[in-house]
């Protein structure tokens, strides 16, 4: 026996599904700059910040919207990258955290530093 849907359980359901075939449907035809480390990524995504910001201050032509578009596909991919690189220096931090309480001060000293020389890329 199938189960019927609440009003706004069936409307979250059917705009997910919207969205997600207009995720398919979009045109992919820029690949943007690649973000295959951190500093790569730090850099890019500053770099198309700036350019960003640029063309923001300007006329928002449709010139100018197809330069924003193609920008977006850089900034992802270095977003994509940052998030996997500090989740993981979350995780980091995290292992000092604990060493610091139970103290552990090798553990303190190699994973401190392992964090640090992360962290350092992203405040340069």
């Amino acid at each position: 026996m199938m189960k019927s849907l609440s009003l706004p359980a069936f409307s979250a359901l059917t705009l997910l599904l919207a969205s997600h075939a207009q995720a398919d449907t979009r045109p992919d035809h820029y690949k943007g700059e690649p973000a295959d480390t951190l500093v790569q990524a730090v850099a890019n995504f500053s770099e198309y910040n700036t350019k960003l910001a640029e063309v923001l201050a300007g006329e928002l032509t449709p010139a100018a919207l197809n330069e924003v578009h193609q920008l977006t596909y850089t900034l992802e991919n270095a977003l994509t990258k940052i998030n996997e690189e500090t989740a993981a220096l979350a995780e980091t931090l995290e292992e000092v955290h604990i060493a610091s309480e139970t103290n552990q001060p090798q553990v303190v000293k190699d994973r401190g530093e392992a964090y640090l020389e992360v962290s350092r890329t992203l405040i340069r």
